[in-house]
């Protein structure tokens, strides 16, 4: 029996009638969400244009309480920022890596190549520039600490794995007391930007088998894990995990991730969770 869940407590009574008259169950309130409790699956697409709220339907084998590890796409997921189109900015470059970038996030282009691509346009910047954007720009998307603090709470690990670059990844991870995180390296040399990366680009493949590593190192299986994310190169990682959450997200993501949210903050996965405070 699967579960649809709505992310709000406050919605057009009337439509909650007529959804249980439809679904022939009935709504189960909380101060956080509605659920009901189907037996044959709806169509969540439909029901999402009749209410401005996110509505999700689980998987059939989906349990909240098996969830161990939350891996989570940084630029654009965990925070409000994509990092090197503001690093782009201090470069005078940003119309130019924004659009790269928007492209390699709908799929458009192949992620790597197109990162090097912008990575060669930051040639010279001082590293300076990388600092005023983490102090000046760069915030947790709203519900972010909130999810964190519950699932630390909650004893479930968080683990930040990014597109982008261990410089902010890194910050965040001490800030906020992450477990672990992987990224890409900027080569840096006397204070300034080469324009080159070092190691392996951390692709869409690289996501899932980070993933994977966490897993194995954790002694927890795949489906034990919640992935989030918002472009192109998250999808591997999302189609990995036990279930996959599409967060604000580019079309393609949202069509193929179990879960969308639109409305809601980060903390929505909390209601997917169980873990609302």
């Amino acid at each position: 029996m699967a579960t649809l869940v709505i992310h709000s407590a406050d919605v057009d009574p009337r439509i909650i009638e007529q959804l249980e008259s439809d679904l022939r169950c009935p709504a189960m309130r909380d101060r956080f969400s509605i659920r009901f409790k189907v037996k044959q699956k709806p169509d969540v697409a439909s029901l999402r244009l009749i209410m401005p709220h996110d509505l999700n339907l689980l998987p059939d084998n989906f349990d909240p309480d098996a969830i161990k590890l939350v891996i989570s796409d940084m630029d654009s997921t965990l925070i409000n920022i994509e990092c090197i189109d503001e690093i782009a900015d201090m470069a005078g470059v940003k119309d130019q890596v924004a659009a790269i970038t928007d492209s390699a996030m709908r799929g458009q282009l192949d992620f790597s190549a197109s990162l090097q691509q912008r990575v060669a346009l930051l040639k010279g910047l001082s590293i300076d520039s990388l600092a005023q954007v983490y102090n000046e720009r760069l915030e947790l998307n709203p519900g972010g600490e909130k999810l964190l603090n519950a699932l630390q709470e909650s004893d479930i690990q968080f683990s930040l794995v990014s597109g982008g670059f261990h410089f902010f990844a890194d910050r965040l991870m001490a800030r906020y007391k992450l477990n672990d995180t992987l990224a890409n390296n900027l080569v840096i040399d006397s204070g300034k930007l080469t324009g080159e990366l070092d190691g392996p680009i951390i692709d869409a493949n690289a996501k899932a088998d980070y993933l994977l590593q966490r897993c194995r190192r954790l002694g927890i299986k795949p489906e034990n894990v919640l992935a989030i994310g918002d472009g192109a190169n998250d999808l591997d990682m999302l189609a990995v995990a036990g279930i996959g959450v599409a967060y604000h997200a580019k079309p393609v993501v949202q069509q193929q991730a179990d879960c969308a949210l639109n409305y809601s903050g980060l903390d929505g996965v909390l209601t997917l969770l169980g873990l609302q405070r």
